[in-house]
């Protein structure tokens, strides 16, 4: 069980990192946290946290579409816009 709290911690740690108006996808969190093909991993991590401290809606996928949020899709777009992320039809123009 400690792998997975100490995986979980190194997600949330990456995420707190990234800066406003900045994404990163999920692979490449999942990469930084120490496990490349994790990518899922992170999302399921990411969706059952609620903490405002951690920017869950600036990770997105490796395609560009901004993908899920446990607040729902329209407010994670709504947010990367508010912080200046470039968007185009839900896809978000920002390297990932």
């Amino acid at each position: 069980m400690a792998l997975v709290s100490d995986f979980r911690t190194k997600v949330l740690d990456v995420v707190s990192q990234i800066k406003v108006g900045e994404t990163l996808s999920y692979g490449e969190v999942a990469r930084r946290a120490g496990s490349p093909k994790a990518a899922r991993a992170v999302g399921n991590i990411l969706n059952k946290n609620f903490n405002p401290q951690i920017p869950c809606h600036r990770v997105i996928r490796a395609d560009g579409q901004v993908g899920g949020y446990n607040r729902g899709g329209k407010a994670k777009i709504r947010r990367l816009k508010q912080e200046g992320a470039k968007l185009v039809f839900g896809l978000t123009s920002a390297k990932v």
